[in-house]
C-alpha cells in the first residue's frame, strides 16, 4: 500500500495512476450532485441527500456492470476515514452555526428531546431487537451488537431534515429539530464510544451503573475540553489580533484549533464528536467576533461548505456502498433475513421515537406558560416525522462497529447489520424525505403558519422562540428591565430556561467577555468596538 492509500485511507491495489482518475471521477461526480441539487432546488421532493444518493446508486450499477460484478465502487475508503475527515466538520459547522438564543431559550425541550429521548429510544432499539432477532433466525449477535444497534439507530439525521424544513415557515419547529439533531447526535456517540470500551458481557446493577459513569463522565470531559480550545482560540485572536496584518492566520487558527479539538479528544480517549461541537459553540461566541469582518465571512462560509460537501460525500458513498458485492455475498442466501431485520429496525425506530416525542411534548407544554409557545399535536408529529430520517452519523457508527479493520474479513453477522444500516438510510432518506415536505403543507397551510408581512424580519421569526415578553434582543435591555421587576422566585418558577439565560448573560458580559472578547467587546489592541456581523 502506497503512502498517499495508507494516509488518506484509499483501499485499492491499483497502480496510483488508475487511482487518481477515480478521485477525478469522485470528484466530478460531487459536482455533479450540487449542479443536479441546484437544478432542483425549487423542488418539492427532492434535496441534495437523495440526489447524492440516487448518483451513488446509479454510479456503483454502471460500475457493477462494466466490473462484471466484481465491484461498485469508483474508491473505497477504511471506516476510519469518515470518523477522521468527514464528520467532523459536519458537527463542528452544526455547533458553529447553531442560532444560540434559540438553542438556549428552548434548551430545557431540545435537551429532553436530545438527550434523555435519544437514551429512550437507544433502550427500546435495543430490547426490541433483542427479543425480535432471534424469531428471524438471527441468534449469532452478542448484547453488545444489540446495544450498538440501539445507539447507531438512535442517531437522527438533522441536515437531511433541516433541508425540507424553512426556517421562515416553521420556526419553532425548525429550532426544535435542529437542537434535537445536534444533541442527538452528540448523545449518540458518546453512547457508542461508551459501549464500544465497556465490558457488558456480564451486565448487573453495578455493571450497569459504573457504566452510567463512565457515560456521564465521557459527556462532561469531552464538553468541557471543547470549550477548553475554544477559549483557548478566542482568547489568542483576542489578545494577538491577527487581523491587523493578515487575516489569513486568523482564519487558519481557527480552522486548525477546531480539528485540534477533534483530535485531542481521541487522543485522551473522549469523544471527539461531542468536543467539536461544543467547541463549535463557544467559536461562534467569542472567537468568531474577535476576527476581522472579511475573516468573518470567510469562516462562516468555508465551514459551511466543508460540512456541506462532505455530508454530500457521505450520501454518494452509501449509494455506491449499496450494492457492495461483499457485504451482500454473505446474505444472498437469506437476503430476506437482511430485509427483515431492516423492516424490524425501521419499525422500533418509528415506536422508539414516537414513545418519547409525544410524552417529552407533553410535560415541555406543562412546564411553558406563555400559550404561543407550547407544542401543538401537529408540530409534535411532525417532529416525529422528520427525526424519522438516518444518515451520516449512523453510516458511519455503523461502518466503524460493523466494517472492521483492513485485516478482519467480513463476518455474515456484520455484513448483514452493515446491508441493514445501508437500507434504513436509503429507505428513510428516500421515501421519508420525500414526503417530509409535503406533509408538513398538508399539517402547515402556508395561510396558517407564514406571516409574509413579517418573514423578512429576523426578530419576526424569533417571536414564537424566545418566551413570552422576552423575545426582543438582549442587548436593548427589554428583557432586563422584564425580568428586574418580578421576584427571583417569580421568574424560576414563571421561566426558568429565560431566568438562567439572563444570569448567564450577566455572568458572560461581566466576565468571560472583557477575557476571552465576543460581540460588542471593546478591543485593547484597536481601541474600537467590534462590529460583528449577525
Amino acid at each position: 500500500m502506497s503512502l498517499i492509500e495508507s494516509s488518506y485511507g484509499l483501499l485499492t491495489t491499483e497502480p496510483e495512476t488508475d487511482y487518481v482518475h477515480h478521485i477525478a471521477l469522485f470528484a466530478a461526480l460531487l459536482c455533479a450532485c450540487i449542479v443536479i441539487g441546484h437544478l432542483l432546488e425549487e423542488s418539492r421532493w427532492m434535496n441534495e441527500s437523495i440526489t447524492a444518493l440516487a448518483i451513488g446508486l446509479g454510479t456503483g450499477f454502471i460500475i457493477l456492470l462494466t466490473s462484471r460484478g466484481t465491484n461498485s465502487h469508483v474508491l473505497e475508503f477504511k471506516q476510519e476515514f469518515f470518523f477522521i475527515y468527514l464528520l467532523p466538520p459536519i458537527i463542528f459547522n452544526a455547533g458553529f452555526q447553531v442560532k444560540k438564543k434559540r438553542f438556549f431559550q428552548n434548551f430545557t425541550t431540545i435537551t429532553l428531546f436530545g438527550a434523555i429521548g435519544t437514551l429512550i429510544s437507544f433502550a427500546i432499539i435495543s430490547f426490541g431487537a433483542t427479543r425480535l432477532f432471534p424469531k428471524l433466525g438471527i441468534s449469532y449477535l452478542v448484547m453488545k451488537d444489540y446495544l450498538a444497534l440501539g445507539a447507531i439507530f438512535s442517531a437522527t439525521d438533522s441536515v437531511c431534515t433541516l433541508q425540507v424544513l424553512n426556517q421562515e415557515e416553521t420556526p419553532l419547529l425548525y429550532s426544535l429539530v435542529f437542537g434535537e439533531g445536534v444533541v442527538n447526535d452528540a448523545t449518540s456517540v458518546v453512547l457508542f464510544n461508551a459501549l464500544t470500551k465497556f465490558d457488558l458481557s456480564d451486565m448487573n446493577t453495578f455493571v450497569a451503573l459504573k457504566f452510567a459513569g463512565n457515560f456521564l463522565s465521557l459527556f462532561v470531559l469531552s464538553t468541557f475540553l471543547g470549550v477548553l480550545v475554544g477559549l483557548l482560540c478566542s482568547f489568542i485572536i483576542r489578545t494577538l489580533y491577527f487581523g491587523r496584518d493578515s487575516t489569513d492566520r486568523e482564519v487558519s487558527l481557527m480552522i486548525l484549533m477546531a480539528y485540534l479539538s477533534y483530535v485531542l479528544a481521541e487522543v485522551f480517549g473522549l469523544s471527539g464528536i461531542l468536543t467539536v461541537f461544543f467547541c463549535g459553540i463557544v467559536m461562534s461566541h467569542y472567537a468568531w467576533h474577535n476576527v476581522t469582518i472579511n475573516s468573518q465571512v470567510t469562516t462562516k462560509h468555508a465551514f459551511a461548505t466543508m460540512s456541506f460537501i462532505a455530508e454530500i460525500f457521505i450520501f454518494m458513498y452509501v449509494g455506491m456502498d449499496a450494492l457492495d458485492v461483499e457485504k451482500w455475498k454473505f446474505v444472498k442466501d437469506s437476503p430476506t433475513k437482511s430485509f427483515g431485520a431492516s423492516a424490524l429496525l425501521l419499525g422500533l425506530i418509528m415506536v422508539g421515537r414516537a414513545c418519547f416525542v409525544f410524552p417529552i411534548s407533553i410535560v415541555s407544554n406543562l412546564m411553558t406558560k406563555p400559550a404561543n409557545n407550547k407544542i401543538e399535536f401537529k408540530q409534535q408529529v411532525t417532529v416525529w416525522w422528520a427525526g424519522l430520517m438516518r444518515g451520516a452519523v449512523s453510516v458511519a457508527l455503523a461502518y466503524k462497529k460493523f466494517t472492521g479493520s483492513d485485516e478482519q474479513h467480513m463476518e455474515p453477522a456484520n455484513a448483514l447489520l452493515t446491508t441493514s444500516t445501508i437500507i434504513i438510510v436509503l429507505f428513510t432518506t428516500v421515501v421519508f424525505g420525500l414526503l417530509t415536505k409535503p406533509i408538513i403543507n398538508f399539517l402547515f397551510p402556508k395561510s396558517s403558519h407564514v406571516d409574509h408581512t413579517q418573514s423578512s424580519s429576523p426578530k419576526s421569526i424569533m417571536m414564537p422562540l424566545l418566551g413570552h415578553r422576552l423575545d426582543v434582543e438582549p442587548e436593548t435591555g427589554d428583557d432586563e428591565t422584564t425580568l428586574e421587576a418580578a421576584t427571583n422566585l417569580q421568574m424560576v418558577f414563571t421561566n426558568p430556561a429565560n431566568t438562567i439565560h439572563y444570569y448567564w448573560r450577566k455572568f458572560d458580559d461581566a466576565f468571560m467577555r472583557p477575557v476571552f472578547g465576543g460581540r460588542g467587546f471593546i478591543s485593547y489592541v484597536t481601541g474600537t468596538r467590534d462590529v460583528a456581523l449577525t
